[in-house]
């Protein structure tokens, strides 16, 4: 089990760095165009680009932030009991698998129908595919980031 967790906190590790690569060469190819659109020569294509990254940035950074617990917490769980926390906290993440696999499932006939389709951006004709591939990947990684953390309650609970 622990071989696994580790795995997957490798997993996640790669993908935030995937994820915060974007974000910088996001912020440089915005910037780059502003000061090239300042002189009336912009980046052709830069929006789509832009795009496309930030859909990177928020898909390849689930699973991390999720693991490490950087998001949004509702404190009104620590007044529960230490069983009643872990219960909420198991019933919850069950939700979010079920939120999770849906996404991610959804993704994929999204990007089956942007590959058959040869569906592509308009400008430099980049395929919508890939994204959408790689973000549902990224909703399947974070489910198992929640079965973790309902094995780690249901764990703690019990001891």
């Amino acid at each position: 089990m622990d071989s696994m967790f580790d795995f997957l906190q490798k997993t996640s590790k790669w993908l935030a760095v995937i994820a915060g690569t974007a974000l910088t060469l996001m912020m440089f190819l915005t910037v780059a165009d502003v000061v090239m659109r300042a002189g009336g020569r912009p980046i052709m294509g830069s929006y789509e680009v832009v795009g496309f990254m930030l859909a990177l940035v928020i898909g390849f950074a689930i699973p991390q932030v999720s693991l490490h617990k950087q998001h949004i917490y509702m404190d009104f769980v620590d007044r529960l009991s230490k069983r009643n926390r872990a219960l909420m906290n198991i019933f919850t993440r069950i939700l979010c698998i079920i939120l999770f696999v849906l996404i991610g499932y959804s993704l994929f006939g999204v990007g089956n129908e942007y590959r058959i389709s040869g569906e592509t951006s308009p400008t430099i004709k980049l395929p919508f595919y890939p994204i959408a591939y790689g973000v549902g990947i990224c909703c399947f990684i974070e489910c198992f980031v929640f079965l973790f953390e309902i094995v780690k309650s249901w764990r703690e609970s019990h001891e």
